[in-house]
């Protein structure tokens, strides 16, 4: 059995907002450190990862055994309680050893900057250059170093090692965006061999990451018969 508590239930909406598009079945894996997630999407190019610390919740009791879960949502007043009763499900899922990397570049910036920014196919490129294709035109975009600001949420860091210039389906860049509301600002980590990690931070609890591994662009030269 599983017990958690949390303040903020719209907490737990915004994560499901945030995966829901890009998942559709995914094991929970809860034990006395916390509760976490880890899935690909249905085309096996996105990994999402989940974590919430079990010191972030009001109540947190994992036992083991049970087919069910109960969610039960509570007005502030408590005048009004509503809850929802939900079968467990037993899905075969392989649970994926992601081990600690560096990268070339780390980007932080505001989440919602970043969400703007997106479109079809990008570039990041040293400072950050993203770069958007369509058939109907182009865009580019150029977010340099600020650290000038009155609130450190709204700064944009660049620390780059080395240049890196990757291209991306960014209709799955579209789809982490939703994770805006959970973080007023966004982690990316590029280097030239490793997928691009998308990082939110969960209040003091934990981060939800998504993993998306570059398009590889076939030389032209080698393309011609």
């Amino acid at each position: 059995m599983l017990e958690l508590r949390l303040f903020q239930g719209s907490l737990l909406k915004k994560v499901m907002d945030s995966i829901k598009d890009l998942v559709n079945d995914a094991n929970f894996d809860c034990s006395a450190t916390g509760f976490s997630l880890q899935a690909m999407d249905s085309s096996h190019v996105a990994l999402v990862v989940l974590l919430l610390r079990s010191e972030g919740f009001e109540h947190y009791r994992s036992d083991d055994g049970s087919d069910i879960v109960t969610f039960m949502f509570e007005s502030p007043t408590q005048d009004k309680i509503a809850d929802f009763e939900m079968k467990l499900m037993d899905i075969d899922s392989e649970h994926l050893g992601i081990p600690e990397s560096e990268y070339h570049a780390i980007v932080r910036m505001p989440s919602a900057e970043f969400a703007s920014s997106i479109g079809d196919t990008g570039t990041p490129l040293s400072v950050l250059i993203l770069s958007a294709r369509g058939d109907i035109g182009t865009a580019n975009i150029v977010c340099r170093q600020n650290t000038t600001v009155d609130k450190p949420e709204e700064a944009t860091v660049i620390e780059m090692n080395e240049p890196v210039s990757l291209t991306f389906a960014l209709r799955y860049m579209n789809s982490f965006t939703k994770a805006s509301p959970l973080s007023s600002t966004v982690t990316i980590s590029l280097s030239s061999e490793l997928p691009v990690v998308v990082e939110y931070k969960i209040a003091e609890m934990g981060y939800i990451r998504f993993y998306l591994a570059p398009k590889i662009e076939e030389d032209e030269d080698e393309s011609k018969p």
